[in-house]
């Protein structure tokens, strides 16, 4: 995707106020991207590339809605929801991920996501819905299941096309590196990341408008209670999709406006990229300033000596 040479303007900067004194300093980038790639707005350098982590799941759960793996396990919603998350591992969201495992005949052993500490199965992995979604599209395709998670396996190729097609560049441009929990993820700019989530958010294609009706009617299980993803989709009610990756990666789409929002605050503070979001979202007009008083208390007041502001806005391109 070719979106031209763009200046590069003033980031963000995040402070942690103890009692009113700047404790500790965050800077994040930011832009914001039509469905055409168009950058409309900045804060920072766009072009400067990271790895977009977990904000690529609902571009990664393609390979389920394209290959009629919902329509051959009879998966619904909840098991796409689960699919596209990030989860905290607690009872109803395992048992989602086992759910998509049993109806489409996959032991959980196959599995390639790790164990997490002090837990007893991968499935309870915050990733093991992404892995659970990958088994099934190799059981529907008669791919090979012990080796989903290579990059030169099918499945991995298959996302990578859909990728290279959404971003209209050629797949052996772009950079893999394998994630925490075992598949690949890939480097690339963060005008690119917006600009995924505006196709995502404009309601044009079938595949994506499942994948966003998934995410948004079912929040709970892309993060979890009292976590931002669910907490911003919850209070906007289906108009804003939402997704973090780590390192301080948080992505966004306005729901059917064609609009998507990318942030990556430079030292990967989460604290920091939901400060960021917030300021963000509030200054675009696309949550009301009840959801953003609401947003507010919830992830700006850290304690009662302790809390986040953010200085700067976005410029308009």
């Amino acid at each position: 995707m070719n979106m031209g040479k763009r200046k590069s303007t003033a980031a963000l900067d995040i402070h942690l106020l103890r009692e009113g004194i700047i404790e500790s300093k965050h800077h994040a980038e930011v832009v914001v991207c039509d469905q055409r790639g168009r950058v409309l707005s900045t804060a920072g350098n766009v072009e400067t590339s990271y790895f977009v982590r977990s904000a690529l799941k609902p571009f990664q759960a393609l390979a389920v809605t394209t290959t009629g793996t919902m329509g051959q396990f009879e998966l619904s919603d909840r098991d796409l929801a689960i699919v596209c998350g990030s989860h905290q591992g607690n009872l109803d969201q395992v048992r989602q991920v086992f759910n998509v495992l049993w109806r489409c005949d996959v032991d959980p052993s196959l599995l390639k996501c790790p164990i997490p500490k002090g837990s007893s199965s991968p499935l309870q992995h915050t990733c093991s819905g992404k892995h659970a979604g990958m088994l099934a599209v190799c059981q529907q395709c008669n791919w090979p299941l012990q080796t989903y998670h290579q990059n030169r396996h099918p499945l991995q190729q298959l996302i990578l096309a859909k990728l290279a097609e959404m971003l209209q560049m050629p797949a052996a441009e772009f950079i893999a590196a394998r994630d925490d929990c075992g598949v690949p993820t890939y480097c690339m700019e963060l005008a690119q990341m917006a600009a995924l989530y505006a196709k995502l958010a404009a309601g044009d294609n079938l595949d994506l408008e499942r994948i966003v009706r998934a995410m948004t009617h079912h929040p709970t299980l892309v993060s979890g209670a009292e976590h931002f993803d669910t907490d911003l989709m919850d209070l906007t009610a289906g108009e804003i999709v939402s997704k973090s990756g780590a390192e301080g990666i948080q992505c966004i789409g306005r729901v059917s406006e064609g609009m998507g929002l990318a942030i990556k605050v430079k030292d990967g503070a989460k604290r920091a990229k939901y400060a960021a979001a917030i300021h963000v979202l509030k200054e675009l007009g696309w949550i009301t300033p009840t959801v953003a008083d609401t947003l507010a208390e919830q992830y700006l007041i850290l304690s009662n000596c302790k809390r986040l502001e953010v200085l700067g806005e976005l410029s308009m391109i």
